[in-house]
């Protein structure tokens, strides 16, 4: 199946979410050999969770990662409604590539994102070419009510047992899926031939679910596993799920 020019994505993605990286990653491969458009959207793991007792259902380090996340996502909130929807993609990569293609640090991803969250924000500002007063938008809450709005689109589109990454292909009318959820980044033809088998997927309106809970550690320098070194067979759900992590 040939992948028709021009079509439109819209990617759902928060930060914090290795998985919603490594997919993000992979749509940038195929974006670079296809002619098409990505609008890159605002959905929060804090705002998602919001019933959530994260005693309870997450590892210690989850609640603050999260919130980092949201704190995130409000920066990009406030580019957008002043610059448009075109920096946020190269926002969000500058983030990406911060948080999660670096050496793993003590605490792992979730607790260096909150503890270095205005420094995170601040160099993807300044890599990106945006003003640095940006960041003052960190702690504003005014911009959540954007954010949520933003989350409940994305569950209107899936149902809401689902986690980020979400991706609507064909936007306004088209279909959306949560994920997929990839462990490590495909080469540049395996990437279009993923593509084209979810598209495939997302195009056909009785489609509801493919899933294995068997994964991978994500293939991260964050992660202790480096780029083209299978990390180990495991139900592992660092970020994608109960965020839906």
């Amino acid at each position: 199946m040939a992948v028709m020019a021009g079509t439109d994505l819209r990617f759902y993605f928060d930060p914090v979410c290795p998985f919603a990286w490594m997919t993000s990653k992979w749509v940038r491969i195929v974006q670079r050999q296809r002619d098409y458009d990505v609008d890159w959207r605002l959905i929060s793991l804090r705002l998602l969770n919001a019933h959530i007792d994260y005693d309870a259902q997450f590892p210690p380090e989850y609640e603050a990662g999260h919130t980092a996340g949201l704190r995130l996502l409000r920066v990009a909130a406030r580019i957008r409604h002043e610059r448009g929807r075109e920096p946020i993609g190269a926002f969000y990569q500058a983030l990406g590539e911060q948080t999660f293609e670096r050496e793993p640090v003590p605490g792992g991803v979730a607790a260096a994102t909150h503890h270095g969250v205005h420094d995170l924000a601040a160099g993807a500002l300044s890599r990106t070419g945006l003003p640095a007063d940006y960041a003052d938008a960190l702690d504003d809450p005014s911009w959540d009510a954007v954010i949520q709005a933003e989350t409940d689109e994305a569950l209107t589109l899936t149902g809401k047992d689902v986690g980020t990454p979400i991706l609507h292909f064909d936007p306004p009318g088209g279909t959306a899926l949560f994920g997929p959820v990839i462990s490590r980044l495909p080469g540049e033809r395996e990437a279009l031939e993923l593509w084209e088998h979810v598209v495939a997927l997302s195009r056909f309106p009785g489609f509801a679910e493919l899933k294995r809970s068997l994964r991978e550690r994500p293939q991260l320098p964050a992660f202790g596993v480096p780029p083209g070194e299978a990390g180990l067979q495991e139900d592992w759900h660092g970020g994608s799920r109960r965020q839906r992590r």
